[in-house]
């Protein structure tokens, strides 16, 4: 069974830095892109950043580009979201996802999903 579980979510001041973490199981997927989206109360699913394979490419949301970090390690089937100088705006449930057919940047495009890990920043 194919799992992804999300991780290091919470509740944080504007300002700060919280990380990430979505460890795969049931499949290696160290051959696959990876991201991370997240959708706040109201709103549409919407793309955060997004790791190739290899780690050698990354890209962001123009929203937190700068501030966001996303990386990898496939050893531990697992990828990150270093998240800092945080703002209310990112408040939003955080999911990972895995294997997309073509735009990196759609949700319905991945194969693979975490159940998401809520991130709350107050002002």
């Amino acid at each position: 069974q194919v799992q992804l579980v999300e991780s290091g979510g919470g509740l944080v001041q504007a300002g700060g830095s919280l990380s990430l973490s979505c460890a795969a199981s049931g499949r290696t997927f160290s051959s696959v892109a990876m991201g991370w989206f997240r959708q706040a109360p109201g709103k549409e699913r919407e793309f955060v950043a997004v790791i190739s394979w290899s780690g050698g490419n990354t890209y962001y949301a123009d929203s937190v580009k700068g501030r966001f970090t996303i990386s990898r390690d496939n050893a531990k089937n697992t990828v990150y979201l270093q998240m800092n100088s945080l703002k209310p705006e990112d408040t939003a449930v955080y999911y990972c996802a895995a294997d997309p057919d073509s735009d990196y940047d759609v949700w319905y495009e991945y194969d693979y999903w975490g159940q998401g890990t809520q991130v709350t920043v107050s002002s």
